[in-house]
Order: structure tokens, then sequence, then C-alpha cells
């Protein structure tokens, strides 16, 4: 059968949307939508896109759905068309029982973006239930002397149909004694009442049976019939009578099973059996039977099961007190059942959206609708989950609520959130039904890596093998899967000269970092590189630390002599004027190590002498000086070898020769030894160009400073007895010696020198040093030179 909008509605309703808390609101009346129950599964009813004012697939975009109270899929809803099909036949006095009209309300519900739509489906009856009684056969007992418009209530028929289609009329057989009158009883009940048209004679007609007919108004017409027999009675003329005719009670519906509703009480006249009362139901319903129970003799109704409110609210009882001769009298007793709250809340998920992005805005999570069977404050409800989650509970019409995320959440803080909903009803006690719900949130790549350290600083020793592993760096991502899932990689150098490629290498999964070739101290002592670690995730993150590589010196560079000279030319032969003191410095044996720390830590000892004991090596400085003075019987010329060793481990040496010629003066001959006569013989013509060269620069040199010196000395007093040296007012500093303190060199020695007035043999007088080189806190030691020495050099 068609479908069609109520006339009232079916005017175009204007559909309007507001924002309340976040969530759309329907119309104020709902669609209304007829259909005659046993209508066939699949029939139109109506286009929803067009009553709504939708698009046509704006239903499916938006993610529509049918939901209603009872969870019965009773519609279908296509959302590519906007069609509203029935799901299944309906049966009315299934659904609804006796109540007219028949609605069953259900809402649209469009999820994106959130909107509620309600509605509801008339189910209109049909005349499919024929009325009928519940006794084939109804029994009169009739006093012969009653007299005639008396009227005697007759069972009512029950027909499950509604409105017309329910029970209108009653007829009776024909016959000479009765017809029938039809009472509307209220609540749209009617009941037929016998009465009698004229005398009964028992004697002429002790027994009666006529057929009584129920008809209701379909069309056609449907009709049930119940046959009436009529005993006539001698006379008992007394009725039993009712003490009220209409009680009414309250009885909660939480009343045990077996406990007293109302005591009735009738009472009777007569005397004998004719006075005698029976108490019973009069023709009470199937419900009612099932429901109550009398006591025959005191009257007392009693429950029998237990009360729901929640499914019957009102029971009307009809009680008949019969006397032992036949005669009776009825009372009415309505009981009222009183709701207690018996029943919790109900929570009625529609939809749930689990998981969750992480930094995702006000997201809706869950779409649910809450009821309570009972009623008044019974049914009142607050819905509520707890306090201490970033979620908020924002409620819709017809009790809807969404359950949304206040703002963004981070799964590094929290990835599973535990959601209990709490409905509580406000009666008396509360009853509370809770609904848990687990929300999962996904990673979202917003974590770049972090290194554990800034800066990293490793060391290696040289000369390692290649692919040492040197080393690691380490990073941790606070993201899930993919996107903590790291590669480590090199960054290229801040120094283009740097060669990184050729000098680590590291591991992209673990972030091992090894040394591709042997390293070399004094060749690199550090080098400083850029290490990343990059995710895996879509944008890709990454950080950044710098790692720092010291070379650590290992001992294998042996010393290296600078003077004197080991080059293979002429041996360098030191001078030494046989009246030194002892202690007298003789030279200097200065060397260097190309490594560093206490491998370059270099001591000098002797190794061989021509005279054991004449000279000695300070181990600290590599000064050579005499043991002890000089005879005339000491051998002039001397041959020292000293070793010049480092504290490495193990440790490595170095050894120089040298030579050393004991003269009486300065201006004695300088006598070759025979090896260096030999050596200066075989020496090539560019050495001695060299050495004629710079003999003769110095001395011009030497002759410009005499004259100077002299100079200034004429103009002074002339006192030509006076024995000591004359300083000019300006002195004039002569570096004879100037050696920086170079390898293990002690300090910068620097020699005053100024001539002797009046000598006639340029004497030169050597003086302590004037000032220590500042790159040296050592304390020098002061030597000051015999004025023995100052003998004529033979330039």
């Amino acid at each position: 059968m068609e479908a069609r909008m109520e006339p009232a509605v079916q005017k175009r309703q204007v559909l309007f949307l507001c924002i309340f808390l976040g969530v759309s609101w329907a119309g104020a009346e709902p669609l209304r939508y007829f259909v005659t129950e046993e209508t066939e599964r699949g029939t139109f009813l109506a286009n929803l896109a067009n009553d709504l004012g939708l698009g046509v697939g704006e239903l499916s975009a938006r993610g529509s759905r049918i939901v209603s109270d009872e969870n019965i899929r009773f519609l279908l809803l296509n959302p590519l068309t906007g069609d509203l099909l029935l799901n299944e036949k309906l049966d009315r006095e299934e659904l609804c029982g006796p109540t007219e009209p028949c609605v069953l309300p259900f809402q649209l519900l469009l999820e994106k973006p959130f909107q509620i739509f309600r509605a509801e489906l008339w189910v209109r009856d049909i005349n499919d239930h024929s009325p009928g009684f519940l006794d084939r056969e109804i029994l009169l007992e009739i006093l012969e002397s009653t007299t005639p418009g008396a009227a005697f209530l007759l069972e009512s028929a029950q027909d499950s149909d509604v409105g017309i289609n329910n029970l209108r009329n009653y007829t009776i057989s024909p016959n000479a004694y009765f017809h029938i009158n039809v009472h509307d009883g209220g609540e749209g009940n009617i009941y037929p009442e016998l009465v009698l048209d004229r005398v009964l004679d028992r004697e002429e007609v002790p027994e009666l049976s006529l057929t009584l007919t129920a008809l209701d108004g379909g069309s056609p017409p449907r009709s049930g019939t119940a046959l009436v027999r009529i005993l006539v009675l001698d006379i008992n003329d007394n009725v039993p009578e009712f003490v009220q005719s209409l009680y009414k009670v309250q009885v909660p519906e939480n009343s045990p099973v077996g406990s007293l509703v109302v005591a009735v009480s009738a009472r009777d006249l007569d005397t004998g059996s004719n006075g005698e009362i029976n108490y019973a139901f009069f023709y009470a319903t199937e419900r009612i039977l099932k429901t109550f129970e009398i006591n025959s003799t005191s009257g007392g109704l009693h429950l029998k099961a237990e009360l729901n409110y929640e499914a019957m609210q009102t029971y009307t009882l009809t009680i008949q007190a019969k006397d032992g001769g036949g005669l009776s009298g009825k009372c009415t007793v309505v009981v009222h059942v009183t709701d207690i709250n018996d029943n919790p809340p109900e929570l009625i998920m529609s939809s749930l959206t689990s998981p969750i992005a992480e930094n995702s805005p006000e997201t809706v999570v869950a779409v649910f609708r809450i009821r309570d069977r009972d009623s008044g404050n019974n049914a009142k409800m607050v819905c509520s989950i707890q306090d201490d989650l970033p979620f908020v509970l924002k409620p819709s019409v017809e009790n809807f609520y969404t359950l949304v995320t206040e703002g963004p959440l981070d799964r590094e803080s929290q990835a599973e959130y535990n959601i209990t909903i709490t409905v509580t009803d406000m009666g008396s006690p509360r009853l509370k039904t809770q609904h848990n719900i687990t929300v999962l949130v996904s990673d979202v790549n917003d974590n770049a890596p972090a290194f554990t350290q800034t800066s990293y600083t490793l060391w290696v020793r040289e000369n390692n093998s290649p692919a040492l592993h040197i080393g690691s760096v380490s990073a941790t991502d606070t993201d899930a899967g993919a996107n903590a899932q790291l590669t480590y990689s090199l960054l290229p150098p801040q120094d283009p000269h740097l060669p990184l490629a050729s000098l680590v290498s590291i591991n992209a999964d673990n972030g091992h970092l090894f040394a591709l070739r042997s390293l070399d101290y004094e060749a690199l002592q550090a080098f400083e590189f850029g290490v990343g670690a990059t995710d895996r995730g879509s944008p890709a993150l990454s950080s950044q630390a710098r790692v720092r590589v010291l070379v650590l010196d290992a001992n294998d560079n042996s010393p290296f002599v600078l003077y004197p000279l080991q080059n293979g030319s002429a041996p360098c032969t030191e001078l030494v004027p046989r009246a030194a003191e002892a202690g007298y410095l003789v030279t200097k044996v200065v060397a260097v190590d190309g490594d560093s720390g206490q491998n370059a830590w270099l001591s000098y000892r002797l190794l061989k002498a021509t005279e054991p004991g004449l000279f000695g090596v300070w181990p600290h400085n590599g000064e050579v000086r005499t043991a002890r003075l000089l005879s005339e019987r000491d051998a002039p010329k001397h041959r020292l070898l000293v070793q010049v060793r480092d504290n490495g481990e193990p440790p490595r040496s170095a050894s120089v020769t040298l030579h050393v010629l004991l003269v009486d003066g300065f201006s004695q001959p300088y006598l070759p030894l025979p090896e260096a006569a030999a050596e200066q013989a075989r020496a090539d013509p560019l050495t001695v160009y060299l050495v004629v060269a710079l003999a003769s620069v110095s001395s011009l040199f030497l002759l410009s400073v005499l004259l100077f010196v002299a100079v200034r000395l004429c103009r002074r007093s002339r006192a030509a007895s006076l024995g000591r040296c004359s300083v000019p007012e300006g002195p004039f500093p002569g570096h004879l010696v100037d050696v920086s303190g170079t390898g293990t060199l002690s300090q910068s020695y620097q020699y005053e020198v100024c001539l002797r007035a009046g000598s006639g043999t340029s004497e030169f007088k050597f003086l302590k040093p004037i000032i220590p080189s500042l790159q040296s806190q050592n304390t020098g030691r002061e030597v000051e030179e015999n004025p023995s020495f100052g003998n004529d050099l033979g330039f």
C-alpha cells in the first residue's frame, strides 16, 4: 500500500539548522508517514531526500542511517536514491496492542556533519481480527419472579482491532422474552445487557438457549458468537449489595506476589443459603486472571503475579457477589499501578570512531542515545564521563549525545583512553548504567628524532686498523611505527678540505661509527663532523649532533736531533778553553719529537766519552758541561756520544756525536780533527763559498761594532788606568747566542757583550744573560765566562 503524508504535514515544511553545542538540531515537528498493517515488505513509503530538501547522493555522502528506540529494523533506507522502504510486514496489534494511534518513532541520523531528523511511522489498522468471547457458553440464572425490564449484564466480546474495526454492536437471536441493549462502558468499550420483556414462568419455560452475536465496524464486518443459557429459578427476593460500587486503589509495581490489593465486601438480607455470598471475577480478561486472584469467601483481592508499570498502568476489574439463591451484585475495582525506580537507564550506541589521529581538531568520537523506561523523576537522567579526560559530552535532541574531543590529542602523552559513560536517573534510589569504550590515538609524525647528546667526543689511537669501531651515536623518536624508525647519516663537513668520506663511516641502522683508514696523530690530531638522524615518517623529520674525534698519540716517532746537525757534512767541533771551570757550558744538544705528551718528553745521557768523567750531560735540557777542572794532562780532542730518549712505551731514542777540542785560548789556531780535515777536503766547493761569504759578512759587522763602541768610549773620561769594562750610556746588545726554546730547550739565552777599554787584543767579556726568554718560566743558570776566554779569536 502506498504511503502518504498526513494532510496537515503535506505542505512542504521549511527545515532549518541551528547550532547547539556544536550539534545540528532537527526541526520542531517530526515528519509523519503512514502505512497500513500487513503491507508487503519492500513497499515504497517516501523519498526522504526530497522531503528534507537534500540533494541526490547527499544522504550517501553524509553517512545516513535509520535508528529507532527499539532497534526494530522495520524500515530500510536507500542512501543513493533517498527512498524509504518497508523492511518487513507490520502487525499493528503486536506492535501497539490497544493503543491508538500506533506510532513508531524513528530518526534519520547524518554523521558528516552530525544532524538528526525526527520522523514517525503511523501504522493503520485493518479489520483482520474477529470479535471473540472468552467463554463459548454464558450461563444465566433468573428468578421467575423477576419483573419485566430487568437487565442482566453479559460478558463482553474482545476485538484486537481498533478504531472503526473494533467492536461496535451486539445482537441476540429472536425470542419472546429478551432483547439486547448495548451500553458504552467508557474508554471505547461497549457491554451487552440482556433485558427481560415479559414475566418468566419456570413451569412453562424452565430454560432458554439464545445466541449472542458481537459485530465489529469493519467493511465487511466480522462477528463472533456465544451461547447464552438461561435457567429460570425459584424466588430469592434479596440481591447481595456491595458496600461500595467502586473501589480505587494504588499499588506499587514492586508489591510482592500474594500481597493484598483490596478487600471488597457485600451483604445479603436473605438467610440460609440465599444469604451466603460467594465472590468471583465477573468475566475478567485473561491478563486480569493471570495477575489477580480473589478469595471467594472473604472478598480479598490478592496479587497472583508481579506488576509492571511499564507494561500496564491501570487494571479495571468487575467483582460479582452471588448468594446461594443465585442472585448477584457487582462492583468495580480500579487498580492504579504506581511507578517505582526499577529500570536502570539504557545507553544505545549509534556510532563509534576509533582510532583517532593525534593533533586532529575537535572530533566526534561517539554518537549515542539514552532512555529510561520509568516515568516522572524516575525517567529523568544525567549523563557524564570522567573529569580527567580530554573529552566532553554534548547533548542533542531526543536524548542524543555526542562525545567529542576537547582539542588535539597527543599520542606520545597517552595512546589509549578508557572512557566510562555513566547514565544516572533521578529516582530514589538512583539507578545508573555505565558503558565503557576504548578510544585509540593513532600516531602522526610530529616529533623529530632527538640525540642522547648534542655533541659526542670519541677517542681513537693512531695507527688503528681500518674499519675499526670507534664509537656510536644514538637518537630516539617518541613517535611509533615507521615514524620512529631512524636512519643515521654523515652530514657534509663544514671544512671543505676535510676528507670526511675517507675518514669515517656510519651504520645507517644503529649509528655505529667506523674509522675507514689508519689515522696519523702527527698529520691529524682531531677533526669534527655532523651526524643526522632522520625518521621514516611523511614528511620525514630529522635532527643533528656534532661528533669530535680526538686522535690519541702513539710512540711511533723517534727523537730528532736539531743541533748539532747530523747531515753527513763536516762535524761540528766545540772549543773549550783549558781554563774552564767545572760546570762550564760546552754546548747544548737540541732535539724534538714528533709525538706528544709523555711520548715527547725527552731525556739526555752520555753513552760514550773519550775520557769518562770529564764531561756530563744534563738529562732534562741536553746541556753538555764540564764535570771538573781541566788540566794539561787531558787530551786535546774528545769525542762524546749523547743519546736522546723519549718517555714512550716502548721508548724510542736517537744519538748524536759531539767533537770537543780543548784549547789554551780562542786565539790559538783551530786544529781540526783528522776526521774533520778529511771530510773538509771532500766538501763540495759550494759549501766553501758559503763559509767564506759568511765569514766576510761577519767580519764587516764586527768591525762596525768595534768602531761604534770605540767612538763612544772616546767621548767619555779618558781614564785609561781603569781596567774595567766601559759601558756606554746606551748599552749595545750583541746577540752572540740566541737559541729559542724549541724542542726540549728549557729557555732562551741572550748574552751581553762589551769591550774592555784599552785592550789591545780586543778581548770579549762574556757577562751573565740579560733577560731569559718569556717563553719559559724556568730560571736559567747564570753563566759568567772567564775573562781568559777573551783571547784573540784569530778572525
